[in-house]
C-alpha cells in the first residue's frame, strides 16, 4: 500500500505546485499567501509518504483529497484533477490493501513450506 499510496502523493506535490502557479494569475491573491498554503500542502504530500502505513495515515490523506477539491474554488481546474486524484487515492488505499495481504499469504505459505522441509 505504501507504494501506491506515495506515488500517489507525489503526484498530488506536483499538481498542488503547478496550481500554484496558475493562482498565481488571480490578481485578486497575494503571492505569500498563495505559496503558504502551496508550501504547506506540498510538504503535506512528503510528510504522508511516510505516515501512510500508519495510524491516521490513510485519513490524512482523504483529508489532503478533500482540501484539493474544494482548491477548485480557487483553480477550477483543481475541481477535475482534485476528483482525479481523489479516485487514484481510493484505487491505492484499496488495491494496495489487497496486495499487502497477498504478499502476506505468499510469506506465510513460504514459511509453512520452509517449516515443513519443502
Amino acid at each position: 500500500m505504501r507504494t501506491l499510496c506515495s506515488s500517489t502523493l507525489i503526484g498530488e506535490f506536483f499538481v498542488i505546485g503547478f496550481a500554484g502557479l496558475v493562482a498565481m494569475k488571480d490578481p485578486d491573491l497575494e503571492s505569500g499567501t498563495v505559496w503558504t498554503v502551496c508550501g504547506v500542502a506540498m510538504a503535506l504530500c512528503v510528510l504522508l509518504c511516510g505516515m501512510v502505513t500508519r495510524p491516521g495515515g490513510v485519513q490524512l490523506g482523504w483529508a489532503l483529497q478533500v482540501a484539493l477539491i474544494a482548491s477548485g474554488f480557487v483553480v477550477p481546474i483543481m475541481f477535475f484533477m482534485g476528483a482525479m486524484f481523489a479516485a487514484l487515492w481510493w484505487a491505492s488505499v484499496h488495491f494496495g490493501q489487497k496486495i499487502d495481504e497477498a504478499k502476506a499469504r505468499f510469506a506465510a505459505l513460504a514459511e509453512q513450506g520452509e517449516a515443513s522441509g519443502g
